[in-house]
């Protein structure tokens, strides 16, 4: 006989499946946006962004997007991995993958297994081997929030030479636009043999 939280370990499985990994959002991605987006493929369920904890300021960069059924999920991953998606005007895509059970907050413990945590003791022998690894994920921590801002710096210098390369290309279309009047467009016909007509 199953019991309750089997069935809960379960229930949780199958959100995972029903569940995609979304990363490298913008800070300006929000839930209403990320919900219009994947309504495209399906009707999602629920939103999370998972915090980023290694930056203080606390940009989400990550979401988890849960669909109505693993199908959808799957038709997501496979479509934005083979074609580029663009979300709220950033210069690079989207990335998604499957997600996995650790990504979640509300994890479920697996029926049958203990987890303890105590304190390391000064006299204990994994003393000096607990504080390199607390040593190792500071360190980590501040490469993560020097690699965040350096792309950060990118993604808003890309934005503006794209933003630049649109404001050339639309005074070049201006600048035509001006050029060709009707007594331009009746010299050019007139050396080229042709009939204007208004259609």
């Amino acid at each position: 006989m199953v019991t309750q939280a089997e069935k809960e370990y379960m229930d949780f499985q199958e959100k995972v499946k029903r569940t995609v990994y979304v990363y490298d959002l913008s800070p300006k991605v929000t839930k209403p946006v990320l919900k219009t987006a994947f309504g495209q493929f399906g009707n999602v369920t629920n939103i999370h962004f998972i915090p980023n904890y290694t930056d203080l300021r606390n940009i989400p960069q990550s979401a988890l997007v849960e669909m109505e059924t693993a199908k959808q999920a799957e038709c997501i991953i496979a479509e934005l991995t083979e074609y580029a998606f663009m979300m709220s005007g950033m210069p690079r895509p989207v990335r998604v993958s499957a997600a996995q059970a650790e990504m979640f907050a509300d994890h479920p413990a697996k029926p049958g297994r203990r987890i303890q945590c105590q304190w390391v003791d000064p006299n204990d022998p994994d003393f000096e081997q607990a504080k390199k690894l607390k040593e190792l994920a500071k360190k980590h921590r501040a490469e993560a929030s020097f690699l965040l801002q350096a792309q950060l710096e990118e993604q808003e210098n890309l934005a503006k030479q794209q933003g630049e390369t649109l404001r050339v290309n639309y005074k070049k279309y201006e600048l035509i636009d001006n050029l060709i009047s009707d007594s331009t467009l009746s010299r050019i016909a007139g050396r080229m043999k042709l009939r204007l007509t208004d259609d």
